[in-house]
C-alpha cells in the first residue's frame, strides 16, 4: 500500500499565459499612433466643447447676452480717453483748399480712432481737383493728421466755355473766373491743349525772348501748335519739331526783326519752305509802291 501511495505523482499547476489578447494588443497599438493620440488630446475635448457650446447658444435669450456684453465690452474699449481722436490738423496746403478737404471728410469730434475709416477718407481727398497725393494718420494726442500735396498750376488753359488752371500733366485743378486773376501763368487754348501742355511748356522757354509780345498758344486740330503774339501776330509751327521750328523764327527775329514788322503771320509748317505773310495794310501799301514805282 505505501508503495503505491510513493508512485502516485503530484499533479502540475496550469501557469496563466501572460501575452495579451488579440484585441488587447490591438487597442496597445492603437494608443501607440499619433493620429489617434492626437484625437484624444485635441479632438474629443474639442467635440465636447463644440457640442457644449451649441447646446448653451441654442438659447435666443443667452445668444442675445452674449452679444450685448461683447458690444459693451467692445464700446467701453474704444471710448477709453488714449483712443479718442480730438481734432484735425491738415499741412501741405492753403485755407481754402484745406477747407475743401474738410468738407470732404466731415468728422464729428471728438470721436473714437476705430471708427475713423482712414482709407476711405483718403479715397475723399484724393477725389478732390487740387489734391495730388494724401496720407492720413492718428497721432498721439488725439490729432487727426492729414498732409496733402497739392497740385501746382501751371498754365490756364481756355475752353470753349471756361477758364481753368491745369497742373504740368494737363489735370483740371480749380475753374479761374477772369485771365487777370493769374497773369503770371501762360494761356492755352483749343482742343485737347491740356493733354499737350508740356510741350507748350518747352515753347514757352523757347519763346522768352519775347517778352510781353507772347499772349499763348493755340492747340490747332489736337495736332500742332500756333504761337499767338501781340498786333495779332501768329506762328504757325508744324506738328513735328515745333520747338527747333520756334527756334529758328527767335533768330529770324533776332537777326532780322522779322515779327518787328507788319507780319501777320509766319508759317512754319513746312521746314523746306516756311513763309510769311504780311498784314492787310502793308500789302496794300507795298502794292501802292510798286504802282508808283511801275510809273
Amino acid at each position: 500500500m505505501q508503495s503505491l501511495i510513493r508512485r502516485v505523482k503530484p499533479s502540475k499547476t496550469l501557469k496563466s499565459d501572460p501575452a495579451p489578447s488579440r484585441w488587447a494588443w490591438r487597442m496597445q497599438r492603437l494608443m501607440l499612433t499619433p493620429t489617434f493620440l492626437f484625437g484624444l488630446r485635441v479632438g474629443v475635448p474639442f467635440s465636447l466643447a463644440l457640442v457644449a457650446g451649441t447646446i448653451y447658444l441654442a438659447d435666443d435669450a443667452r445668444r442675445g447676452q452674449l452679444t450685448e456684453t461683447y458690444a459693451e465690452l467692445r464700446d467701453s474699449i474704444e471710448q477709453r480717453p488714449e483712443f479718442m481722436v480730438k481734432l484735425m490738423a491738415i499741412d501741405g496746403v492753403g485755407a481754402e483748399l484745406a477747407a475743401d478737404v474738410r468738407a470732404a471728410v466731415p468728422v464729428d469730434f471728438p470721436t473714437s480712432s476705430f471708427d475713423l475709416d482712414l482709407p476711405g477718407m483718403r479715397i475723399a481727398i484724393m477725389e478732390l481737383p487740387g489734391v495730388k497725393q494724401a496720407s492720413l494718420r492718428v497721432k498721439p494726442g488725439g490729432v487727426l493728421h492729414v498732409e496733402v500735396q497739392p497740385r501746382v498750376a501751371v498754365a490756364v488753359w481756355r475752353s470753349e466755355d471756361s477758364l481753368a488752371l491745369i497742373d504740368a500733366e494737363g489735370t483740371f485743378i480749380g475753374e479761374l473766373e477772369h485771365r487777370t486773376d493769374r497773369p503770371d501763368l501762360p494761356l492755352v487754348a483749343g482742343d485737347q491743349a491740356n493733354v499737350s501742355v508740356t510741350e507748350a511748356l518747352d515753347l514757352l522757354r523757347v519763346a522768352s525772348p519775347l517778352g510781353d509780345r507772347l499772349r499763348g498758344f493755340v492747340r490747332m486740330g489736337g495736332r500742332r501748335w500756333d504761337v499767338v503774339l501781340d498786333r495779332e501776330q501768329r506762328i504757325l509751327l508744324p506738328e513735328k519739331g515745333a520747338i527747333q521750328a520756334l527756334e529758328r523764327v527767335i533768330a529770324l527775329e533776332g537777326a532780322q526783326e522779322v515779327l518787328t514788322r507788319d507780319v501777320a503771320r509766319v508759317d512754319m509748317r513746312l521746314a523746306q519752305r516756311p513763309t510769311v505773310q504780311m498784314n492787310k495794310e502793308a500789302t496794300q501799301e507795298w502794292w501802292r509802291i510798286r504802282q508808283i514805282s511801275g510809273q
